[in-house]
């Protein structure tokens, strides 16, 4: 085909077998050959008038070519209704292996849209027709699509099976693009089950692999952007060793080791520059092959970055491009995880207890609004991951400083055990670990006031049980009087001085 390539520029379309020509080309851009818009401008050359005097078996190979034109374009509803209908004239053409592509597409682009189910029956039902064909290798690169559903579907060993029979038959070939996914797929099981060391052994890997078929490769693009996410669950696990020894180090003066914690230090802002680094080349990819849900994971793992740092404005902004960008394509999953993240934005804004003239209701419900459109926009994928993450942010914002709403967060951690089924302490594992504490510390209280009022004092002298007392209250009329100091004081009847001594005492103010 390469040889070739410089005849595509003076293609003829009125040329014998043209049409049934380009269906096929459509078959090799899509495992790497030239770019998509090389057969869109070829699909220019048949109007109506030669439309009219093709065959049918010529007609259903052109439908092939601008159904893969509109799915790298991302117009998966386009493309599925030329998939269909080369589906539905395959048997008349007796075109078995054309059959087998068109259920294989038609089950990416469901996988796109976040239709699981059915993306997965017709990736296996294409498979299937390549296996009776005898076309292995045909069969081993629908095999990498099967095993990123089974990962979905939160069945691990299934898809580790699935990529281990695609690499025995295609591990000495030249079809680098299927080979880059299969280790960008072990990347992603990896980054799952918590082993970040070997994702990113994978991810480099994967680029490694597309980088050989075009440095410029959009998948590229997709192994950076992955690489900068498993990096920055990195940077968390630094973060919170930095915290836990600083935490032990107050308590523990002496065992002070300044030289492993600026290690940490050091190492956590390389991880930092080395991620931003990994999606600025992501982001010129894209530029170069624009792909808008590409574009807006860019956007959504800097923004995790930003919000992990506290620079909440910039967080915020990244977090509003990638829901524009999903917005414009109708992308459901890439509008939920934007109103995700925009959740915890507002959540931590709430949770910064900076006092100024700002509303805090404002955050607290904005955070409440996001997060209910992040659940309805999960519930029309079938990415029970997704849904999950947003029930179990609605039960976090249920139980902020502002709601306080602990039985609606109930019912929220209760939705998302339904959907969050696998056993990899990973970052969502961890967000409903923190929902679950949450609920918790409050069923702590209610019992400790339950103790109380029966007079079972746990040996605590009056002094300690006020004391104890006035810091399970006083942080609540804080929330209820917008965080104002004063309005505090001013209600209970104590001095300011006291009021910011309980509430740091109670861990909801800083120090000093």
């Amino acid at each position: 085909m390469e040889t070739q390539s410089a005849q595509l520029s003076s293609f003829d379309s009125t040329q014998k077998n043209a049409a049934i020509f380009i269906g096929y080309l459509a078959q090799w851009v899509d495992i790497g050959f030239d770019a998509p818009a090389t057969v869109k401008d070829i699909l220019t050359g048949f109007p109506k008038a030669i439309r009219e005097q093709i065959s049918m078996r010529e007609y259903v190979y052109l439908r092939m070519a601008e159904g893969m034109v509109a799915m790298f374009e991302e117009a998966t509803q386009e493309a599925i209704h030329h998939f269909d209908f080369v589906r539905s004239m395959a048997s008349e053409i007796s075109d078995r292996e054309l059959l087998s592509v068109a259920n294989f597409w038609k089950g990416r682009c469901l996988r796109m849209r976040g239709e699981y189910e059915q993306a997965l029956a017709y990736t296996v039902e294409g498979k299937n027709i390549a296996l009776e064909l005898g076309h292995a290798p045909m069969a081993a690169v629908m095999q990498v699509l099967e095993s990123w559903l089974y990962f979905q579907k939160e069945d691990a060993k299934a898809a580790e099976q699935a990529l281990r029979e695609a690499h025995a038959v295609l591990r000495e070939t030249d079809d680098y693009l299927t080979l880059g996914n299969i280790h960008s797929a072990y990347g992603r099981i990896a980054r799952r089950q918590g082993r970040y060391q070997h994702a990113i052994e994978q991810f480099e890997a994967a680029i490694g692999e597309y980088k050989k078929r075009d440095p410029q490769h959009r998948n590229v693009a997709r192994s950076l952007a992955n690489l900068a996410y498993v990096k920055r669950l990195i940077i968390r696990q630094l973060a919170r060793k930095i915290d836990s020894d600083v935490s032990r180090q107050r308590q523990q003066s002496d065992n002070d080791n300044p030289m492993a914690r600026a290690q940490y230090w050091l190492r956590f802002t390389e991880l930092r520059q080395e991620a931003f680094a990994a999606l600025d080349e992501a982001a010129e990819i894209y530029a170069r092959h624009p792909h808008h849900h590409g574009t807006g994971n860019v956007h959504l793992n800097r923004a995790y970055l930003c919000l992990d740092q506290g620079e909440l404005e910039q967080a915020e902004a990244e977090t509003a491009a990638a829901f524009q960008i999903g917005e414009q394509k109708q992308d459901n999953i890439l509008m939920a995880r934007a109103r995700l993240l925009h959740c915890m934005i507002e959540n931590a804004r709430l949770e910064e207890e900076i006092e100024d003239a700002s509303d805090p209701s404002h955050h607290a419900q904005l955070a409440q609004d996001c997060a209910y459109q992040a659940v309805e926009l999960a519930k029309r994928t079938q990415d029970r991951r997704l849904l999950a993450q947003a029930h179990v942010w609605l039960g976090i914002t249920s139980c902020n400083g502002f709601f306080e709403n602990f039985e609606s967060a109930q019912q929220s951690y209760d939705e998302a055990s339904k959907f969050l089924t696998a056993a990899y302490p990973d970052s969502a594992w961890e967000d409903m670990q923190a929902l679950k504490m949450k609920m918790l510390r409050n069923s702590a209280i209610d019992r400790k006031l339950k103790a109380w009022s029966q007079g079972s004092l746990g040996g605590k002298t009056f002094q300690q049980l006020a004391d104890e007392f006035a810091q399970l209250i006083v942080p609540k009329v804080w929330e209820r009087e917008d965080r104002k100091i004063s309005r505090v004081a001013e209600r209970l009847s104590i001095s300011p001085k006291k009021v910011r001594k309980i509430l740091t005492r109670a861990g909801r103010r800083k120090p000093g």
